[in-house]
């Protein structure tokens, strides 16, 4: 009787809220086990892949937000916004349409609009950082719409990837974005250029960020981006460089290993495990920085 007194009052104070909140959970799990079926099993278009790093960003902003803002979410006033509404409301409206766009993109927009709607603007900059998670995990055409774009970045790529095996002593030519190993051609096609890995790094990045406590470090922010950047791109050129020598060498099975199977996943944890890796230096540095600081000091 007493359990049942307690959870009584609960269910109506916040009946409306715990409908709205299953509701949503119902239309959006099919979207969600779609959306990681085709990650996991790479069974759809390269744009949709480039958002993979849902895969952990996800379960990683449920964490956030069910558990570790939990109490300061409940101490937050329950205030409905208007704008909580709207975002709900435009949100429906991009799911209804069935187009896969909108659909993906109401995702973020319903989420944004139940924190808003139920605990005001507050509850949105409470939780801003997972939000922002869903929001670069759910996937949409910028991929596609800035692959025109890329044009500079495959030049640089294959120009460096020619220098290298020069200084290899590999038989080779650069003609714009294609390396000619053994006059043997290999493009570095814009989906070649490294995107996904940038994508990934950096989404990675911010997760570590996050996990570590500095995210509020603007220094170390503006640090392990810039570095995750420029551990990506060389990665991507020494990639690119390894296809061409495998492909101008004939060695098929190594080139499909690297670029369509499971040696360009393993590629991508080992670039992964270097920005982790550089985190824990800079971690390691900046205690011992710290100590000698304060020992200078007494």
């Amino acid at each position: 009787m007493q359990t049942t007194s307690k959870i009584s009052p609960f269910l109506e104070r916040n009946l409306g809220n715990v409908l709205i909140i299953t509701f949503l959970a119902i239309i959006y799990a099919p979207v969600l086990l779609f959306w990681y079926d085709c990650w996991l099993n790479k069974s759809i278009n390269i744009e949709h892949e480039y958002f993979s790093h849902a895969i952990i960003g996800f379960p990683y902003a449920a964490y956030i937000i069910f558990r570790r803002n939990c109490g300061k979410w409940q101490k937050l006033g329950n205030t409905i916004h208007p704008l909580g509404g709207f975002l709900l409301a435009l949100g429906l409206a991009f799911y209804i349409t069935g187009t896969r766009e909108l659909v993906s993109l109401s995702f973020p927009i319903v989420i944004a609009g139940i924190m808003v709607w139920l605990k005001g603007i507050p509850g949105l900059k409470l939780n801003w950082f997972p939000w922002l998670l869903i929001f670069l995990g759910t996937p949409n055409s910028v991929p596609y719409l800035i692959t025109p774009y890329t044009l500079p970045l495959q030049k640089f790529i294959a120009w460096v990837a020619w220098v290298l095996l020069q200084l290899l002593g590999v038989s080779t030519r650069v003609d714009e974005i294609y390396l000619y190993v053994n006059d043997i051609p290999v493009e570095v096609a814009p989906y070649c250029a490294g995107l996904k890995m940038l994508f990934t790094s950096l989404y990675v990045t911010l997760l570590l960020l996050d996990w570590t406590g500095n995210l509020q470090n603007k220094r170390r922010v503006i640090t392990l981006l810039t570095s995750a950047i420029t551990i990506s791109v060389t990665a991507n050129i020494i990639r690119n460089t390894l296809l061409a020598v495998f492909h101008g060498n004939g060695m098929e099975q190594a080139f499909y290993i690297l670029h369509d199977s499971w040696g360009g996943d393993l590629y991508s944890v080992g670039m992964l495990g270097t920005i982790v890796g550089l985190n824990w230096l800079l971690d390691h540095f900046s205690k011992n920085y710290n100590m000698t600081d304060e020992v200078s000091n007494v």
